[in-house]
């Protein structure tokens, strides 16, 4: 109970309540933030197909053992280490999906993650023992870091909304935001530009399927279950993870032979 509208106890609870929005609104514009700078100037060099395809194989490893092959691992390392219930099977649920596709296309998602270089025609022995580059190995260890040392709130953060979430993320919570573009799989980059058929797809196909449940999840559970206490490490790991994700990708680019021109447009180098 508050007490009768007008008293002391009645307005205090008001107030407190106030500044709790107040908290929190400040708090999900901050991700919000750093998502909306998920975003990388050699991107259009991959979705327009300027990548050689002799060696596309290099974005593609680099992608899988980084952090798709382990993805699983990384969300089930948030799952042990909460101690909410609710939360808890939000996680579980995501989990599932991962790590088995029970609720989408029946295969795990890395096992489908790697019939994109099936269909393409790769070398699948190099999945099984990548070398990562520098910037890739810096990457995964600080998604190892903030899986596994610091706290239920920022693993769930960096695995779900980070890793998991993209620059539209505001669509998802603003039915007014841009929403995530969802072309014809006709159109995607590997079926356009790599001849990739259409049924290599079977992960974006998985996604499609499952991804605005997940995204709905994560956003509720950051800002229904995170206290403000743990905001702020929260917001540090995210802004960590948005820095090495793009170095890690400024290097894919650059191995990919992606370089960028006197205008900042990337372009073929090699």
């Amino acid at each position: 109970m508050i007490g009768p509208r007008g008293s002391a106890k009645f307005w205090r609870a008001r107030s407190e309540a106030y500044a709790r929005f107040v908290e929190i609104s400040a708090f999900k514009e901050a991700l919000l933030s750093v998502m909306e700078r998920k975003v990388h100037w050699a991107w259009p060099a991959f979705s327009q197909g300027l990548v050689p395809k002799a060696l596309l194989h290099v974005h593609l490893e680099q992608e899988y053992a980084t952090y798709v092959r382990d993805f699983p691992v990384m969300l089930g390392r948030a799952y042990v280490r909460c101690p909410i219930p609710e939360v808890r099977r939000e996680l579980a649920e995501n989990l599932y999906e991962e790590e088995t596709g029970g609720l989408s296309g029946g295969r795990p998602h890395p096992e489908l993650f790697l019939e994109y270089p099936r269909g393409l025609g790769m070398d699948l022995t190099r999945f099984a023992e990548v070398t990562l580059l520098p910037a890739s190995t810096r990457f995964r260890a600080l998604l190892d870091d903030a899986t596994e040392d610091r706290g239920w709130e920022v693993s769930t953060a960096v695995t779900t909304l980070f890793l998991e979430g993209t620059s539209y993320e505001r669509g998802e919570l603003d039915e007014n935001a841009p929403k995530r573009p969802l072309p014809p799989l006709t159109e995607h980059p590997l079926v356009k530009h790599y001849g990739l058929p259409l049924e290599h797809l079977a992960l974006t196909k998985a996604h499609r399927r499952v991804e605005g449940s997940h995204r709905a999840a994560a956003w509720r559970v950051i800002l229904n279950y995170v206290e403000p206490h743990a905001y702020a490490p929260v917001l540090q790991a995210m802004e960590q993870a948005l820095a090495a994700w793009l170095d890690y990708r400024d290097e894919v680019a650059a191995a990919c032979g992606i370089g960028r021109d006197e205008q900042g447009a990337p372009v073929r180098v090699s």
